[in-house]
């Protein structure tokens, strides 16, 4: 026993409490002098000695925390109880304690206040770890869920199995559709109807395998319109066993819109890139915006607009369609003519895009072509865009693209990114304008060249140009046929140096000085080749050129001859009803040679009924092929066909022989009547 007065305070037996593992501790007075303390209570609270009040005995924030209670305990006998009371132990090293205390007013005796405590530290401290677990898992959980509402617009959650459980009022928003309607797999009922089993056949797959989700679907607005959504789900274990999944979707319109438009417009770089001719640019174009924005499009070139005189039809040549699988597609050729007041006429001049909607296979009259309305109709189409599309300040063309009633009608947006696809290769349409109207002018020069073979009684005359698609489509290849004063008939062919329009205007210079010089001098063929050859080293000396020069004439009733010069040009070709062979008997060098040398000429019987054929090595040469197996074959085809009327004959020998498009073909066949 520990007291401050071993007489007056045995009978109270206070020793009974030295060995209690609670903390006892008795005070008397009113200036609350230690009476008692036991082992606990000095062990846990200190060893203050025995009568010396409270004030002197305990810590002055002790005294200031507790006196007041001891006073009142004392004063009124109402007992006092502290759940948590920190205490600093006798070694200001040790960590503060806590202990629960109650005060009681003791009566056994001198007035006192008995003190009983027990120590809670390890509960307290314990309390206070679970306390800031649960607070950290609030701070953790406010954290993600302002993530989770940063990032997304809706929040969702479904069971283990991947069917809805919970979504968020954002859900509703967007789409319309109640928490009621969109749980379990109602809420694929708002997917594009494209979208719709493809995105659950993923979500079953991800569920199956518990592992995260990612997918890009299209949700239907409330207004009837789709957006793409950005979904991401991730599974909930506990364990190794899925609870639930939680999930987000994210409204990403704007950023697919930007993804699609800067993806489109490289593949239109690309595919305009890939193209020369200016049919293949804008048919390459219109792939690239079908089915991207149009479930069909057509495009008619405007040849004549700047050149077209008042008054005048526009003529629109349509040179490329395409359309979505499913869909008939136009046919890629055709020509269509627009009075100048016509809608479209209208349309044209005024250079900008028009929008029209109607109802399914009902479009607007006048303002397209007659075969694009014809199948706006057919599909069913609700809506239609005409774009002039300018390059170099002209308009060059005029593009028509449509949609069907599956898909929202065209808009603004649409218009202005199908005006950038055209923007953004303007540069490649620009050269093949270029390109285009240097091969139309050339055409056009070239076909006034190569006049029409005469008519004869006698003797059948056939000829044919192919330009080549792979050049400016036009060349130096020429062929020319006519009488002379004597009553002979000309037959050549020619080829000059190059694939242009020089080449062409090059070929013309010759051809006209070749007619001069043959209907001068009435003399063997290989003489004019000669005076041909010097009369160019004079006129053009860069110039060269490959010629087979004939004259066909009947020296006696019913007997034809052929007489030739070939100077570097392929081999005449005759064909017998016995057979085909070539005629290599006379061989000079190309015109255009240096050298001052004689040309050599042949003579040749033409028997009734047989064919003779002059062509340009374009008809012949192929690649890494021995001229001598194409030659070859040209023998064995001409052969075969040779029963044919001459111009079946010729057109069906064009269609036989393969053509590399790299060089232009001129022929001209004769043939003796039987």
């Amino acid at each position: 026993m520990h007291d401050a007065d071993g007489r007056g305070m045995r009978w109270l037996a206070l020793e009974a409490f030295d060995p209690a593992p609670v903390a006892v501790a008795l005070t008397t007075g009113p200036d609350h002098r230690v009476a008692y303390t036991n082992l606990a209570f000095r062990t846990h609270v200190g060893d203050p000695p025995l009568g010396e009040p409270l004030a002197d005995a305990f810590s002055r924030s002790a005294r200031r925390d507790y006196g007041g209670l001891f006073d009142h305990v004392l004063a009124t006998g109402e007992p006092v109880s502290i759940v948590e009371a920190p205490v600093r132990t006798a070694s200001s090293a040790d960590p503060d304690r806590f202990l629960s205390v109650s005060l009681s007013r003791f009566a056994h005796g001198p007035p006192g206040v008995l003190v009983i405590a027990v120590d809670v530290t390890e509960q307290v401290a314990a309390a206070r770890r679970a306390d800031r677990a649960t607070k950290e898992q609030e701070r953790i959980r406010r954290r993600f869920e302002s993530l989770v509402w940063l990032s997304a617009q809706i929040v969702w959650a479904a069971d283990p199995s991947g069917r809805l459980t919970e979504s968020s009022e954002g859900w509703e928003r967007a789409t319309g559709q109640s928490c009621a309607e969109s749980r379990g797999d109602g809420w694929s009922d708002v997917l594009h109807p494209d979208d719709r089993d493809a995105a659950l056949r993923s979500w079953r797959e991800a569920c199956g395998r518990a592992r995260p989700w990612h997918y890009t679907y299209r949700v239907r607005g409330v207004d009837g319109g789709y957006r793409h959504y950005d979904v991401h789900a991730a599974p909930v274990f506990e364990g190794d066993v899925v609870v639930e999944w939680v999930g987000t979707c994210t409204d990403v319109e704007e950023e697919w819109q930007e993804r699609q438009r800067r993806e489109l417009l490289d593949r239109a770089a690309a595919a305009a890139g890939e193209q020369t001719g200016l049919d293949g640019m804008f048919g390459a174009l219109a792939d690239v915006l079908v089915p991207a924005l149009a479930d069909g499009c057509g495009v008619h070139l405007l040849p004549d607009l700047v050149d077209r005189p008042p008054g005048a039809p526009i003529v629109a040549r349509r040179i490329a369609t395409a359309s979505r699988g499913g869909v008939r597609r136009q046919p890629p050729t055709g020509e269509e003519r627009f009075s100048p007041d016509s809608g479209f006429a209208r349309a044209i001049k005024g250079r900008r895009p028009l929008r029209r909607t109607f109802p399914p296979g009902r479009p607007p009259e006048d303002l397209l072509p007659r075969t694009t309305s014809a199948w706006l109709t057919q599909a069913q189409a609700t809506s239609v865009v005409l774009l002039p599309v300018v390059v170099d300040g002209t308009v060059a063309a005029a593009v028509t693209a449509a949609r069907r009633g599956d898909r929202a009608p065209l808009g603004p947006a649409d218009i202005a990114l199908m005006k950038q696809v055209f923007t953004h290769t303007h540069d490649a349409l620009s050269s093949a304008v270029q390109y285009h109207r240097t091969q139309q002018l050339a055409l056009a020069l070239q076909h006034s060249l190569l006049a029409d073979p005469p008519v004869l009684a006698d003797l059948d005359i056939a000829a044919r140009y192919v330009a080549s698609p792979a050049a400016a489509g036009v060349g130096g290849d020429w062929y020319d046929s006519f009488v002379l004063p004597d009553g002979a008939t000309v037959l050549a062919i020619g080829d000059v140096v190059g694939h242009d329009l020089a080449a062409a205007v090059e070929m013309s210079r010759l051809r006209n000085m070749l007619r001069v010089l043959t209907a001068d001098r009435l003399t063997p063929p290989s003489e004019i080749l000669r005076r041909l050859n010097i009369a160019m080293e004079t006129v053009d000396p860069e110039a060269t050129a490959t010629c087979v020069l004939s004259r066909v004439e009947e020296p006696e009733p019913g007997r034809w001859r052929f007489t030739y010069a070939v100077a570097g040009h392929p081999p005449p070709l005759l064909i017998v009803p016995g057979g085909g062979r070539f005629l290599d008997d006379v061989a000079d060098p190309l015109l255009g040679s240096p050298l001052n040398q004689p040309y050599h000429s042949a003579t040749e019987p033409l028997p009734p009924g047989s064919t003779l054929l002059l062509y340009t090595d374009g008809l012949v040469e192929r690649p890494g092929e021995d001229l001598d197996a194409s030659l070859d074959r040209l023998r064995r085809h001409a052969s075969a066909l040779a029963p044919r009327p001459l111009e079946d004959f010729c057109d069906a020998l064009l269609d036989a022989m393969p053509s590399t498009g790299t060089d232009d073909i001129a022929l001209i066949a004769l043939r003796v009547r039987p």
